[in-house]
């Protein structure tokens, strides 16, 4: 009986390990020796893989004879260089994940002994892609965020196509500040699924969109209320969502193979654990690809993000909105299934 025990003990760990890599994660984080940025594979919860020295060792250990310029090639350390790479690099990326585990991730060095592997909390983990090309925020595709404003009493209509462009200066990572600046009293938050563009594309068609899309993300659109109500009497909307750190985004990049039902994930907003916003992209009113499809008017780049645009239970929304708008001390947590949890802390503006 104690053998049968070990036995399924040990069968039980094997599954288990083979349900840690069975969706892909990919993080951009800061090598902690050279401070340079670096493609990571997540794997499970503490492990991050160098996946420009795992592809590298890969082909050292097959007999390749220059594995690292084959690998710089192929699995760039570079976010938007590795999307550029198409599906060639990403099945190169998959080559090395299942070499990894193989080999065991002890086992797995840079093919001229580089360290390879990392604890998750032990680097910084920066947005999955530091710095996007363009990113375009939507609005009004989950009608709940619209009737819940025109119910507040908000005075700005939200149709169907809204749309602004976020500044990509504005991107944080994982674990990163947000600064409540001084000129802001209603600091809010809205969470939502952010597209990642793979390839070059235009005047798309839905099918063709599908083919455009590389992967998903969670972003975290911060907003100065107060400001942007002033900014849309004018018609503009600028400054409301652009601060320095109002661009939440990670806090890995998952493939669009490994998503899952990307029109039925849940999505979670919390504020100091409490939920604030809670829904799933089953409430879309579009489809992903219809909203990649109606913003193809402009050239579409390899990393650059288009969202979905928000749920559901901002603060400027919510009666006794004042107490609910984020304040210095917060800890804002944006969960999207199959993603991950993408955190982050308010902080006094102390410029």
């Amino acid at each position: 009986m104690a053998f049968l025990k070990d036995m399924l003990l040990t069968t039980t760990l094997i599954i288990s390990q083979r349900k840690i890599f069975a969706q892909m994660k990919l993080v951009t984080f800061e090598e902690p020796y050279y401070h340079k940025d670096r493609i990571g594979i997540w794997m499970g919860q503490n492990d991050v893989v160098d996946a420009n020295y795992a592809y590298a060792r890969m082909l050292k250990d097959q007999g390749e004879d220059y594995p690292q310029r084959f690998a710089d090639a192929y699995v760039p350390p570079d976010m938007v260089r590795l999307l550029e790479g198409g599906k060639k690099s990403m099945a190169a990326v998959r080559e090395a994940v299942k070499h990894t585990e193989e080999i065991g991730i002890s086992k797995v060095f840079g093919a001229q002994g580089e360290q390879a592997v990392f604890n998750f909390s032990k680097i910084r983990i920066k947005a999955p892609i530091p710095r996007p090309g363009k990113i375009i925020h939507t609005a009004g595709n989950f009608r709940e965020h619209a009737n819940e404003g025109s119910g507040s009493g908000w005075e700005f209509p939200m149709p169907h196509w809204i749309s602004f462009l976020k500044s990509p200066t504005s991107i944080v990572g994982h674990e990163a500040q947000v600064i409540h600046p001084k000129h802001t009293k209603q600091l809010d938050h809205e969470i939502e699924l952010a597209i990642v563009i793979g390839k070059k594309s235009k005047r798309l068609t839905k099918e063709q969109a599908w083919d455009a899309i590389a992967g998903y993300t969670i972003f975290n659109d911060i907003s100065a209320r107060d400001i942007q109500r002033e900014e849309m009497k004018t018609g503009l909307l600028n400054f409301g969502k652009n601060m320095d750190t109002f661009g939440l985004f990670g806090p890995c990049f998952v493939p669009k193979e490994d998503i899952g039902d990307v029109h039925n994930l849940k999505i979670e907003c919390r504020v100091n654990g409490d939920p604030r916003q809670v829904s799933n992209t089953n409430h879309l009113s579009v489809s992903v690809p219809e909203i990649v499809e109606h913003y193809s008017w402009v050239t579409l780049y390899p990393g650059d993000i288009v969202t979905t645009g928000t749920v559901a239970g901002v603060a400027a929304f919510r009666k006794d909105a004042e107490k609910y708008f984020l304040k210095p001390g917060d800890t804002l947590e944006s969960e999207i299934e199959n993603i991950g949890v993408l955190r982050n802390y308010i902080v006094e503006d102390k410029e």
